[in-house]
C-alpha cells in the first residue's frame, strides 16, 4: 500500500498548547517535561495563533540582553505563518506542504477554522512503517554533504553553524567517526546567556556571531572567551545507521529515541546523515 495516498484522519494528534500570556520559562519547562519540540499558541476561542519551537526559544534567549528571561511571554515571539490542512487531506498533501515551506508541522483545522490537531514529520514517518511496503535503503535518501564540528569547538561556534546553515543538528566527529551530536534542544537547558555574560565582552560576542564564516585559526584565537565546548553539552555516542540499512530501521530508531536525525556510517566512518526531513520529502514525490 502507498502511504502517500492515505488521509490524515488516523494520524492527527492533539497538540500541547499554551496561551499568549504564558511565559517563556514555562514554555521551556513544558518542552523539556513533555519531551516535545513545539507547542501551539492558541487564543481563548481555540484559534491557533502561533507555534513556538525549541529553536525559537534558543534564538529568543540570545536576543534578551540584560532583560530577564522570566518577563518574556509567548505573544512576544515573532508570529510565523501557520500552514493548515483538514483531516480529509492526504499524507502526500501534508508532505508537499512541509517540503515547500521547510516546516516540521502542519496545523489541522475543523471546518469552522478552530484548532483540531497537529501533524508532524514523525506522524508522517509512522505511515511508512504501518502502510508502506517498499524497501528503501538509507543511502538513497541520506545527505552526504555535512556540517560538522570538533569536540573542542566553543559552544558559540556550534550555535553559529546551526544558524548560519539553517540546520537543526551538528555532528561532532573525531578521526572521521561520529562521537556526539548537538541540537537546539541541547541549548535550551544550558542557560547560555548567563555563562557567556560572565566570560566574554558583549561586543566581541556580537562580532563573532555576525561573521559569515570563521576560519579555524580565528575560532581558536577566541576560544578563551568560552568556558564550555561542544564536548560539554553534546549527546555522546550518537545512535547511527549503516548506509545499507532499510529506511524503516532509521525511522524506528528516530521514533524510539525521540530524535530527528541519525549519522550514517560505513565501517564506523561518518559518510552522511539522514533526517526526518529527508524521509518526509520522499513522501512528497
Amino acid at each position: 500500500m502507498d502511504a502517500r495516498k492515505s488521509n490524515l484522519i488516523g494520524i492527527i494528534r492533539k497538540p500541547i498548547t499554551v496561551g499568549p500570556e504564558t511565559s517563556i520559562t514555562k514554555t521551556r519547562e513544558i518542552l523539556l517535561e513533555k519531551k516535545i519540540k513545539r507547542v501551539v499558541v492558541k487564543d481563548r476561542n481555540n484559534n491557533p495563533i502561533g507555534i513556538i519551537t525549541e529553536k525559537d526559544i534558543a534564538k529568543k534567549i540570545y536576543e534578551l540582553g540584560s532583560r530577564s528571561i522570566r518577563s518574556v511571554k509567548a505573544k512576544e515571539f515573532k508570529p510565523r505563518k501557520l500552514y493548515t490542512l483538514s483531516r480529509e487531506n492526504s499524507v502526500q498533501d501534508c508532505a508537499k506542504l512541509m517540503k515547500k515551506h521547510r516546516i516540521n508541522s502542519i496545523i489541522i483545522l475543523y471546518k469552522d477554522k478552530t484548532l483540531e490537531g497537529i501533524v508532524t514529520k514523525t506522524d508522517l514517518m509512522n505511515t511508512i512503517l504501518t502502510k508502506d511496503t517498499d524497501n528503501i535503503r538509507v543511502s538513497k535518501l541520506m545527505k552526504r554533504k555535512l556540517v560538522t564540528a570538533a569536540p573542542s569547538d566553543p559552544i558559540l561556534h556550534v550555535e553559529h553553524l546551526l544558524l548560519q546553515y539553517a540546520i537543526s543538528r551538528i555532528i561532532i566527529k573525531r578521526n572521521q567517526k561520529p562521537i556526539g551530536i548537538i541540537t537546539f534542544r541541547d541549548f535550551v537547558p544550558a542557560k547560555i546567556p548567563q555563562w557567556i555574560a560572565d566570560s566574554a565582552d558583549p561586543s566581541e560576542i556580537q562580532q563573532y556571531k555576525a561573521k559569515k564564516g570563521l576560519e579555524e585559526t580565528h575560532s581558536n584565537s577566541l576560544s578563551y572567551l568560552f568556558p564550555f565546548h561542544a564536548v560539554d553539552i553534546m549527546t555522546s555516542n550518537p545512535i547511527t545507521v549503516e548506509e545499507t540499512d532499510d529506511v524503516k530501521k532509521a525511522i524506528t530508531l528516530m521514533i524510539k529515541n525521540n530524535i530527528s536525525g541519525l549519522p550514517v556510517v560505513k565501517k564506523s566512518k561518518l559518510v552522511g546523515i539522514i533526517t526526518k526531513s529527508d524521509i518526509v520529502n520522499s513522501l512528497a514525490e
